[in-house]
């Protein structure tokens, strides 16, 4: 068994802003894990909201590779349950080396993910492009230069309303709208009739992550769907949602990788909730990952790979809002740019 870590810094098409930062670059590990002639890639984006660095991630995912190697041979399941308590505090080491495995696993198998798992490619959601938090005039020419079926659109400024009303006048694509939770919960059943009137599908996160009793109020009186995004990071976290958001958005980072998030869509299911998949900014290698899950899935952003410039694979790509798969076992991944390997010394 080959273990190797990397570090690349993704560029940014336009500056990214949210309603609590910015940024026009993102770091990003990847992990490239070899067994039998075959390589499984898998990846976490950084994030300093969640306090994740590339160096840490990678340090800890080498610390146990003496016991990634020991049960190599197994299951990506099996492998995630005996390496889990290694990554307390750390989904998103844990996220980018379950990833690889499944990549390696699927290739061993010579099918990809989706076909293991008993899953066919029909009736897929399509994904949505983000447009950012940005001045109205810019947020508007994002639309003209990149038509799309199907936006987020973030917000959480003095201006919510106004933006979606302008906006609206460019294009008769669905709109979602996630506020990274800038609303209170009267601004939230105040805004959302409007909204839907302007056609937005869903409100995702509107408010703090811990204003249950809020989100309980805008679970019962708010005329659109709420989807949970901070309200949902665990699997313990996805009943905790029900009857106070609608559905729920998984990420893989932030659940521990494909092993969990096939979990926690089993779980909202029981409980009657829509499911989402949501990306970070990752490359290709996240992106193809996710698309493995797309036939269980009503609703996915999987736009990460479409905001960056210098894309480092190939594998599953989203155009026009729909997603295309290659002919490639696995997850689909192929990296195509290589950097020096991190050493973590």
């Amino acid at each position: 068994m080959e273990l190797k870590t990397y570090k690349y810094k993704l560029e940014l098409k336009n500056t990214f802003r949210i309603s609590h930062t910015a940024r026009d670059f993102q770091e990003t590990l990847i992990v490239a894990l070899s067994d039998g002639g075959f390589t499984g890639y898998g990846e976490a984006a950084a994030t300093s909201y969640y306090g994740v660095d590339v160096e840490s991630m990678s340090a800890s995912i080498k610390a146990i590779e003496p016991l990634i190697a020991e049960n190599i041979h197994k299951t990506p399941e099996e492998l995630w349950e005996i390496t889990n308590k290694h990554f307390k505090g750390n989904s998103f080491a844990q996220c980018a080396l379950d990833i690889a495995m499944h990549d390696l696993y699927g290739k061993r198998n010579g099918k990809p993910l989706y076909e293991l798992w008993g899953l066919e490619l029909k009736d897929l959601p399509l994904s949505n492009y983000t447009i950012g938090i940005d001045t109205l005039e810019v947020m508007v020419q994002k639309i003209k230069e990149f038509p799309w079926p199907l936006y987020k659109i973030k917000l959480g400024t003095e201006e919510d309303v106004k933006i979606i009303r302008e906006l609206r006048k460019h294009t008769d694509a669905i709109f979602r709208v996630d506020a990274n939770c800038a609303w209170t919960a009267d601004q939230t059943i105040e805004y959302a009739p409007i909204m839907k009137e302007l056609g937005v599908e869903f409100l995702e996160q509107p408010l703090p992550a811990g204003d249950m009793e809020g989100m309980q109020k805008v679970y019962k009186e708010s005329v659109l769907p709420v989807i949970a995004d901070e309200s949902c990071i665990t699997e313990a976290d996805v009943s905790k949602c029900a009857g106070y958001f609608h559905g729920v958005n998984v990420k893989l980072t932030k659940c521990g990788g494909l092993t969990p998030a096939r979990r926690m869509i089993a779980e909202a299911r029981k409980l009657g909730m829509k499911v989402m998949v949501g990306c970070m900014t990752e490359s290709t290698v996240g992106i193809s990952a996710i698309g493995q899950l797309l036939p269980l899935l009503d609703y996915v952003d999987m736009d990460g790979g479409l905001l960056i410039k210098n894309d480092i694979a190939e594998g599953v790509k989203v155009s026009d809002g729909k997603t295309h798969f290659p002919n490639r076992n696995g997850t689909g991944a192929k990296l195509i740019i290589f950097t020096e390997e991190l050493k973590n010394e």
